[in-house]
């Protein structure tokens, strides 16, 4: 049951703001490094360090990422933005502002289509996406009572996606999370991994009476890197204003921590407001400039997105909707996936691959790129299962093989004698042996006796060595039992 279940009488307004973490080789305003690096402060610079009279550089890719985005989510680019100065001070921080956009961010007026679990569908819309750098990151020893600087972060580029109040619940919550997650995924402008902080989202809810058309004062549930966890948080959250509503208390506006722990979220700070943050247009930049030239290449090269993936993947391969949504979440799957149906678009090849290969690669704790049974060794495999050269059993045998050592398809079943035997009257002379050696199981079948059919089958199966064609051979002794 969930919390709007036990207060039917309120309604919740939640929008998020995401950082995504672009992953270009080097930081936004500087040419140290972007990469992840455990060594504190390593990869920093005068620039990204914040000393004094030094000039921020835009670096080109961050621009292209964002256009990216910005197409992925059906956003409105903007020819012209510019970049601002957010002023606030924390130790992480060291210009004591951070470099945004704010009144003209590089693209606005998008949206999201999300599934919920009913099979409908829900526009998200997004407000605006905008480019930023990140700031460092704060340590603290429990220890010694120290505090700790690491500034590698500091620099690197982010974009901020922020969605219009749109979302409803904690489940509507997640599928936009993880809706969002796949298409930056697709357009390939960051990896998205929220254990790394590539992809955080703060929440922001408020409560209100049904019947109220007023959104109610709102409190942000700061960076939570898992879906779980921010559905929990919601649910805890949105309880924690109800019943303070309830006791005619008054929402404070601020920001909240998530403590996965203890299931609950804790105030940490009272929420700054647009005055206290002192926007000005940076002078150390220049406008961004995109051509319409430029964007109509984009446009002309710019990849088939998830949603309009999985409705094809549905036309064309006869997908279920629990199918589609597997494959088209998974950028590298769907890879996989269209060039298994380039070589065999059988529904037997999607069952391999949704049950066989992705059950495999998570014991083998492998990447489905490092899959050594290949597309074209799969489809392979489920073409000789079709034409009898091999059965199940043996198919399944081969597919282990491969996944565990590599090797060839044909070269496989040649050195494991795994060709099923087709012949139909050397089916039938195995059949007429096994029911001349049980004689008396013969007649125990025959007087009613129907489950020893099993009996039948397996014990002319073990006779072939696993290699008969259970259809044929079923058809068989249904013929020599009659």
């Amino acid at each position: 049951m969930t919390v709007l279940d036990r207060y039917q009488d309120y309604r919740m307004d939640i929008g998020i703001e995401v950082h995504v973490q672009l992953n270009t080789k080097t930081k936004i305003f500087c040419s140290c490094s972007n990469a992840q690096e455990q060594t504190p402060n390593k990869n920093i610079c005068p620039v990204c360090a914040g000393y004094p009279g030094v000039l921020p550089v835009l670096n080109k890719q961050v621009v292209e990422f964002a256009i990216l985005a910005g197409l992925g989510t059906n956003c409105q680019i903007s020819l012209m933005s510019e970049f601002d100065r957010k002023h606030y001070f924390y130790p992480d921080l060291p210009k004591n502002y951070q470099i945004t956009q704010n009144d003209h961010p590089i693209c606005r007026n998008g949206y999201v289509m999300i599934r919920l679990e009913d099979g409908s569908t829900k526009k998200i819309r997004i407000n605006r996406i905008h480019i930023e750098e990140d700031a460092g990151k704060n340590s603290h020893s429990d220890f010694t009572g120290e505090s700790f600087v690491d500034l590698n972060r500091t620099g690197t580029p982010l974009i901020e996606i922020v969605s219009e109040p749109d979302i409803d619940n904690a489940d509507e919550a997640r599928a936009y999370l993880k809706a969002l997650r796949t298409i930056m995924q697709y357009v390939q402008v960051s990896t998205c991994n929220m254990e790394e902080g590539s992809f955080r989202a703060d929440t922001n809810l408020s409560v209100r009476k049904k019947e109220s058309p007023v959104l109610g004062t709102r409190c942000e549930l700061k960076n939570i890197n898992s879906f779980k966890f921010i559905g929990d948080a919601i649910e805890y959250e949105a309880e924690r204003q109800i019943l303070a509503l309830e006791n005619g208390e008054r929402i404070i506006q601020q920001t909240r921590l998530w403590d996965s722990k203890n299931r609950k979220s804790i105030a940490m700070r009272s929420k700054e407001g647009m005055a206290d943050y002192r926007f000005f247009t940076d002078p150390d930049l220049a406008l961004v400039h995109i051509s319409q030239e430029h964007l109509d290449q984009v446009r002309a090269t710019f990849p088939e997105m998830p949603f309009a993936k999985y409705e094809r993947y549905k036309k064309d391969f006869g997908l279920s909707d629990y199918e589609a949504d597997i494959i088209t979440t998974d950028l590298a799957l769907t890879h996989y996936f269209e060039e298994l149906m380039a070589c065999h678009a059988s529904k037997s090849c999607v069952n391999w691959l949704l049950r066989d290969v992705l059950g495999s690669i998570k014991e083998l704790k492998q990447e489905i790129i490092d899959c050594k049974v290949t597309p074209v060794k799969l489809a392979q495999i489920v073409k000789f299962v079709e034409q009898g050269l091999i059965n199940n059993k043996a198919a399944k045998e081969i597919f282990d093989t491969i996944a565990a050592d590599g090797g060839d398809v044909a070269a496989i079943i040649d050195a494991k004698g795994l060709k099923q035997v087709g012949c139909a009257d050397e089916l039938e002379a195995i059949v007429k042996a096994v029911l001349e050696q049980y004689p008396a199981q013969v007649a125990e079948f025959k007087s009613g006796k129907q489950n020893l059919f099993g009996f039948f089958v397996g014990t002319c199966m073990k006779a072939m060595g696993g290699n008969g064609d259970p259809k044929q051979l079923q058809a068989l002794l249904k013929k020599h039992l009659s």
